[in-house]
């Protein structure tokens, strides 16, 4: 079973057991939490598609680790006028552990 959620904006396919690694999120290390952003839930065969969202249905996480990414470089240049600007930066990312999938 697997469902497609909907956290800090993005989307992300969720299943039972899955490391999911999102933006961060304001929840400290080994907290539980409960996503109720769920778009569709799938199980082989059966698919239900929410509109927007798939009613009752909820996904709970615990919060892994804090942590932040690797180094991304933004490099700016000019051609023919001497401008060169590099910049480094790391986004701060939360992993969650996704635990359970229920539908009501």
């Amino acid at each position: 079973m697997y469902a497609i959620v909907r956290i800090a904006g993005r989307q992300y396919r969720a299943e039972t057991g899955a490391i999911l690694d999102v933006e961060r999120l304001p929840q400290e290390v080994g907290e539980e939490i409960v996503i109720d952003d769920v778009l569709m839930i799938g199980d082989g065969e059966d698919t239900v598609v929410g509109t927007p969202n798939v009613p009752g249905a909820t996904v709970a996480a615990t919060v892994e680790e804090q942590f932040r990414g690797e180094k991304v470089i933004v490099f700016k240049y000019r051609q023919r006028t001497n401008y060169r600007v590099k910049r480094g930066h790391r986004q701060y990312h939360t992993r969650l552990r996704i635990g359970d999938i229920s539908v009501n």
